[in-house]
C-alpha cells in the first residue's frame, strides 16, 4: 500500500476553508472511480500548510496510474488556481 499526502497553501487572499471544500468536493469522489485508489480525504489544517490530502492506493503503480488520470486532472482544475504552492510526499508500508 501507498499512501500519498498533499500539503496546500492558498494564494493570498483566498479563503483557505473555502479552497479546502472545493479540493474535497472534487478529490473525495474519485474513490471507487479511479482503479487503485482506496482512500482520499481532505483537511483544513490547524498549523502549517492551510489544507491537506491524505489518500491511501493499493501500490506505486496505482498511483502511477492516478497522478495523470482524466478524472483527477478535471478535480484539479476546480481549484489548483487557487493555490500558492503545495508539497506531495509519498511511503509504502
Amino acid at each position: 500500500m501507498v499512501k500519498h499526502i498533499v500539503l496546500f497553501n492558498v494564494k493570498e487572499g483566498e479563503d483557505a476553508a473555502n479552497v479546502a471544500a472545493i479540493a474535497a468536493q472534487h478529490l473525495e469522489p474519485l474513490v471507487g472511480k479511479i482503479p487503485g485508489l482506496l482512500h482520499a480525504e481532505v483537511r483544513k489544517t490547524f498549523s502549517g500548510a492551510d489544507f491537506a490530502l491524505y489518500t491511501e492506493l493499493e501500490s506505486r503503480e496505482a498511483l502511477a496510474f492516478y497522478a495523470p488520470h482524466p478524472l483527477h486532472e478535471e478535480a484539479k482544475s476546480h481549484f489548483f488556481h487557487l493555490l500558492s504552492g503545495r508539497v506531495a510526499a509519498d511511503y509504502e508500508i
